[in-house]
């Protein structure tokens, strides 16, 4: 029939015209940008309104990308920017052929009507941009959902696309321009202020052990800090326990356990809360009453603002992800990564060169702890020549893989226990040995056991705000406990 009722193909599509057009442009104003070049060619002053945070390609006329690049050049070796000065930069080249070649300076300068909007100009073409590359942004993520690839899985994509969305919201974020002489002595007046009412004299986060804290004055904002150390030296209990100290004084801490589980690293806590021996606790070889210490214990860390994330392998860029959504939700603290060489520099891929791999990851945690503004505490293993000397005491140069980790440190730690060694060296009885003899080696050795029993050696070998020098703490190897040295015998600290 002639007067049937219209496809509905057809009607949906006349509403589409009706509502707004299929094709969008995108954000952009090029009056805006011509009026921005006019008033930088007129008054070349207008450029410091937009020099910090306007770049040429934030521009949408490549034209203008073009005029503002060569503009900003001159400017900066002390020259005038001008058409005249400009026209020869253009006479041999393309880049203004679309909007009538290098004449068109010329109308760019002869428009412009004031400079004053200069910076309102700069920051709504940088607005535009930023739109712009969110709608492209936009555009990846969907084009990188619909491609399948078996080595990235969805989390990954989505880490991604945070860290991309992350890095474009804060894009002209990071620079801190300028602070005089005067503000920066105000804050540090204000920063040791704040120390000398605080118990112990600490800025920033206290470690819970007082003679660490009398030596580095707490772990600072923005500091990245290494503790280093062969294997069995105690690194990730030292870390552990700082990282409950700290909580339990009400700081926000996240520990990136990527060698244990965080039910391992939970029963070391509880181990070292309870005073029951953490292998016993796994196998349920307590008693009642023990049982109700381990039961105390797990309610005082229920009040405690310690976040474990056992993810393995975690890249650099995960890895800040998780900081960064911890920080918007909480009040961060400090960060603790167990341990470096776990990580990987970037997302879903090995470096073949392990080395540039670790300066990567170290780089990536002290810009971290510099943008969120918290201590970064990160393990780090020591090479095997350690075990090769006869002074077993670790130094800088045993640092594994990358001489990066000493570079880009603020404090290196090293961690030393000559007991485990002399364990490992017991004098053994030979058959035809002289009895006598092997009695008397055998009562030195006694007598040097017994002298570093329980003592752990701590050495900051680098500290970038102040001296360097060896602290003893008490360690309990059953419980994975550290503790002031002098105090190891109060029997109210030591269940």
């Amino acid at each position: 029939m002639e007067n049937s009722a219209p496809d509905n193909n057809v009607a949906t599509l006349r509403g589409n015209e009706t509502s707004g057009p299929l094709y969008r442009n995108a954000p952009q104003n090029v009056e805006i940008e011509a009026a921005l070049l006019g008033a930088i060619l007129t008054n070349n002053r207008a450029h410091e309104q937009v020099a910090e945070f306007l770049q040429p390609e934030h521009f949408y006329e490549p034209a203008h990308q073009s005029v503002f690049a060569a503009a900003a050049k001159l400017i900066e070796m002390g020259q005038q920017a001008s058409p005249t000065t400009l026209r020869h930069f253009f006479e041999q080249d393309d880049s203004l052929a679309a909007v009538g070649g290098a004449q068109y300076l010329m109308e760019l300068a002869t428009s412009v009507f004031s400079t004053i909007n200069a910076a309102e100009y700069g920051q709504t073409i940088r607005d535009l941009h930023l739109r712009r590359e969110l709608i492209t942004l936009g555009e990846h993520v969907v084009n990188e959902g619909y491609r399948l690839d078996i080595d990235i899985s969805a989390m990954d994509q989505i880490e991604t696309t945070e860290q991309s969305l992350y890095d474009l919201a804060t894009t002209g974020k990071t620079e801190r321009g300028y602070v005089s002489l005067v503000d920066a002595a105000k804050s540090a007046v204000e920063m040791a202020e704040q120390a000398l009412r605080r118990e112990g004299q600490v800025v920033g986060v206290s470690t819970g052990l007082k003679d660490i804290d009398r030596l580095l004055g707490g772990l600072h904002p923005s500091d990245l800090l290494i503790i280093a150390g062969r294997p069995s030296m105690g690194k990730t209990a030292l870390a552990t326990n700082i990282a409950f100290n700290a909580a339990k004084a009400g700081d926000t801490v996240l520990f990136f356990s990527l060698e244990m589980s965080s039910e391992q690293l939970a029963t070391r806590i509880l181990s070292e809360q309870s005073g029951i021996p953490s292998d016993r606790i796994r196998r349920g070889d307590i008693k009642d009453d023990e049982f109700q210490r381990v039961v105390v214990a797990s309610q005082e860390l229920h009040r405690t603002p310690l976040f474990i994330d056992d993810t393995p392998a975690l890249s650099v860029s995960a890895l800040r992800t998780r900081a960064r959504r911890l920080k918007r939700k909480n009040n961060l603290s400090l960060i603790v990564v167990d341990y470096l060489q776990l990580m990987q520099s970037g997302l879903g891929r090995r470096n073949d060169n392990r080395v540039q791999e670790i300066s990567e990851i170290t780089r990536g945690l002290k810009t971290l702890a510099k943008e969120l503004d918290v201590p970064v505490l990160a393990l780090s293993q020591l090479s095997r020549q350690v075990e090769n000397r006869d002074n077993k005491r670790p130094q800088l140069a045993d640092l594994r893989e990358s001489g990066s980790i000493e570079q880009d440190a603020d404090v290196v730690i090293f961690i030393f226990r000559e007991e485990y060694y002399l364990a490992r060296d017991e004098p053994i009885s030979e058959y035809d040995e002289d009895t006598t003899r092997f009695a008397e080696k055998y009562e030195k050795w006694l007598i040097k056991k017994s002298e570093v029993e329980n003592i752990a050696e701590v050495i900051v070998a680098k500290q970038r705000h102040g001296p360097t020098d060896n602290v003893n703490l008490f360690f309990d190897g059953s419980l994975t406990r550290f503790a002031d040295f002098d105090r190891h015998h109060d029997s109210d600290d030591y269940p």
